[in-house]
């Protein structure tokens, strides 16, 4: 399979605490793991021409992650509408922490995805809410993370189609962390955690989950559906 990883690579320029704890941006990091895994792995970022996402690129994708936070408004409306046509077609869509107010994500939920949100370096525990799920293969009960972001309900996204993982915060606040939707052929995954100021993406369980959900957002073969007028598959006959 081949993955793209893409990221807006802006934090990594400006923050120091950024750079230090992903020293190969957030895109090196995941892509890295990946790698190691036996997959063909490429970056892409905002500022490259088409953020890194040109048309050949796109059509020899499989799954595509998305991590964004500080420029969703920068982002080309052609290139979302490329990726949007991708994912209909059966691309896989990995949408990681802040990339919920993406515009792709937000094209293909076709709501806000607004969230409560806090920076408090709270506890998170990552519960485990269907085990059988593949993307939890191998995960125990939970996931403690010891600094993360607070993300916090209500999440203003439509009712997955599989809730995976539920996190709970120091603070007291709950959220749907790991959520599944299929639009079109494609498969998409929602994983919450992974602010740009903690070393989220190098914790091995982290790494589990996003491995399984490369493999659970793989393309399938299936037919694609065929629309418009249709002739009969059987004689109809003249009526009076």
């Amino acid at each position: 399979m081949k993955v793209t990883v893409w990221n807006e690579n802006r934090h990594e320029q400006k923050n120091p605490d950024v750079r230090k704890a992903y020293p190969k941006g957030i895109h090196g990091a995941i892509a890295g793991f990946l790698e190691q895994n036996g997959y063909e792995v490429s970056g892409a970022t905002l500022d490259e021409p088409e953020h890194g996402l040109t048309d050949e690129v796109l059509n020899n994708t499989d799954v595509l992650f998305w991590w964004g936070h500080i420029a969703h408004d920068e982002v080309d409306d052609a290139v979302v509408e490329k990726i949007k046509q991708r994912v209909l077609s059966g691309m896989g869509l990995i949408v990681l922490h802040s990339g919920h107010l993406s515009k792709i994500f937000r094209a293909l939920m076709g709501t806000s995805c607004d969230l409560k949100w806090r920076e408090a370096d709270e506890r998170e525990r990552i519960w485990v809410c269907n085990p059988g799920h593949p993307i939890a293969e191998g995960v125990g009960e939970n996931i403690e993370l010891s600094k993360e972001e607070m993300y916090g309900e209500h999440f203003d996204i439509p009712a997955p189609d599989e809730l995976v993982f539920i996190s709970w915060f120091e603070g007291g606040e709950v959220f749907r962390s790991g959520c599944t939707f299929r639009r079109g052929k494609g498969k998409i995954f929602y994983f919450r955690p992974g602010h740009e100021t903690y070393p989220t993406y190098h914790n091995p369980e982290i790494q589990r989950v996003l491995l399984n959900a490369v493999k659970w957002a793989k393309p399938s073969a299936n037919p694609t559906p065929v629309y418009g007028n249709a002739k009969p598959l059987e004689t109809i006959s003249v009526k009076d």
